[in-house]
């Protein structure tokens, strides 16, 4: 008792720990990397309805949440977002062990769209009680959690598969059984006193006051501190209830979003790594939506052995020694950002093209692995480098606004490409387009990149000029 009594107090470790606990139980998902073989096989035998029209139900669905979860997120104060997407995820593999027919299906798309929308809220919690001095910590746990449970996920449903001969369903139902253990552990997060836009009535009214009202606001703040803390979180907590239904409040809600989006994309710099964020993960989430459908293309898992799950569990690691070792890098990245952009979104094309055309099974698992390992990378750089040029606002809301854009273009490409209402092209011709869609990107950054490099190098010669011809005017003055 004393030790939680302890953790509790600790201000930071209790919230990232427990968060931790959900992020890896959520992410754990055994059956995922073997869902296409699930819905096409025998346990639901829907195999002519998966690529054009089953699967886009979910790009749409998490297109219409995303916003209003976003907004909602912040309103609700987070940790009720948490336990909603928990819920959900329960309903999802509800819906995939035990509702049989394409109408339960297409329904748990959008159950799974309200699921992926919410993972807005994971790390937007966090940062809403603990101090800024952990944040750094925090969020490396929380992301080394999420990605040890969806690679211990995907290797136990490899082994389960390949080495117990385990149906399918069987999988289903035991992740079934770890994100109800994450639902119930989202109940024991605390509650957050704060939010980022939506303030209290009582913070509405103090921006607008005087400075000498300010001061007296303080004063009188500073004398009830001494009546209590338990006061003093009982008014907090009253005020947050109380205000941030109010007019008021929904006003300052909106000015502080459109403060935060000027001030997020009103650098060059900001926005040309903001458009790289919205179009490569675009691209990254097609072709992870429809991976498995190219595997099973090229090896049916009907009669062939199937390892989704070994594949997705060493692109994982890989992934993260890349992003990993992001911060070992010592680049000027203003300079030789773009550039790396372009190179590494040249291999990403290079890699869909591989999988486009390969008939060997081998060689589409390890172009995957090469393409998700340079995604990694190169997200991380990219995050790294918006996230350190803005305040904590701002940054929540232009990983919205880019998530937003980025699963926009998804839509516009799901619509023409692979709906059965437009084109509904084949598999093959789809990885096609994605390979060619990351060689427009590589070139426009490539482009942007050289550019970029060639203005530094001229910028540096004229200063090493201007330093030389400084240092003569000096020798000059001195004799």
């Amino acid at each position: 008792m004393g030790y939680w009594a302890k953790l509790k107090s600790s201000g930071w470790a209790y919230p990232t720990i427990v968060l931790s606990i959900y992020g890896f139980l959520a992410n754990c998902r055994v059956a995922e990397p073997f869902l296409t073989p699930y819905l096409i096989g025998p346990n639901k035998n829907i195999s002519e309805e998966v690529t054009n029209y089953l699967f886009p139900v979910w790009t749409y669905s998490y297109l219409a949440f995303l916003f209003p979860v976003f907004l909602l997120t912040d309103f609700l104060k987070y940790k009720p977002v948490i336990m909603v997407q928990g819920l959900f995820l329960v309903s999802n593999y509800l819906l995939l062990s035990f509702a049989p027919g394409l109408p339960a299906m297409t329904f748990l798309q959008v159950n799974f769209g309200i699921v992926t929308s919410t993972e807005v809220a994971y790390f937007s919690y966090i940062y809403s009680v603990i101090p800024l001095e952990s944040y750094q910590k925090a969020t490396s746990y929380l992301r080394s959690a999420m990605l040890t449970g969806y690679t211990f996920g995907a290797s136990l449903g490899q082994m389960l598969v390949s080495l117990g001969g385990v149906d399918y369903f069987y999988l289903n139902a035991i992740t079934l059984g770890i994100v109800c253990a994450a639902f119930l552990v989202s109940f024991w997060l605390p509650m957050p006193k704060r939010t980022m836009f939506f303030k209290p009535e009582e913070a509405v009214g103090s921006r607008s006051q005087k400075k000498g009202s300010l001061r007296n606001d303080r004063q009188r703040d500073s004398e009830a501190d001494k009546d209590g803390e338990s006061l003093e979180d009982e008014e907090t907590e009253h005020a947050g209830g109380a205000g941030c239904c109010s007019r008021e409040s929904v006003i300052t809600a909106g000015l502080l979003l459109w403060k935060s989006f000027k001030e997020s994309y009103s650098s060059r710099h900001l926005v040309y790594w903001s458009l790289w964020w919205a179009l490569a993960t675009a691209g990254y989430m097609q072709i992870f939506n429809y991976i498995q459908l190219k595997w099973d293309h090229i090896e049916p898992s009907a009669t062939s052995s199937v390892y989704n799950g070994a594949v997705e569990a060493v692109s994982s690691v890989v992934g993260a020694a890349a992003a990993f070792s992001v911060s070992f890098i010592r680049v000027t990245w203003a300079t030789w950002g773009e550039l790396t952009l372009g190179l590494f979104s040249a291999v990403c094309s290079g890699a869909v093209y591989l999988m486009a055309f390969t008939s060997s099974i081998w060689a589409c698992y390890a172009a995957y692995v090469l393409f998700k390992s340079c995604y990694m990378f190169l997200i991380t750089i990219t995050i790294f480098q918006i996230a350190s040029n803005l305040s904590m606002e701002c940054y929540a809301l232009t990983f919205g606004i880019n998530t937003f854009v980025a699963l926009l273009l998804q839509t516009i490409v799901t619509v023409i490409v692979v709906d059965e209402t437009a084109l509904g092209l084949d598999i093959v011709t789809q990885f096609i387009i994605y390979a060619s869609y990351f060689s427009v990107i590589s070139v426009v950054f490539l482009l942007r990149g050289i550019f970029s490099v060639c203005k530094a190098q001229r910028i540096k010669k004229e200063q090493l000029s201007l330093d030389g011809k400084q240092s003569e005017i000096c020798e000059e003055h001195k004799f």
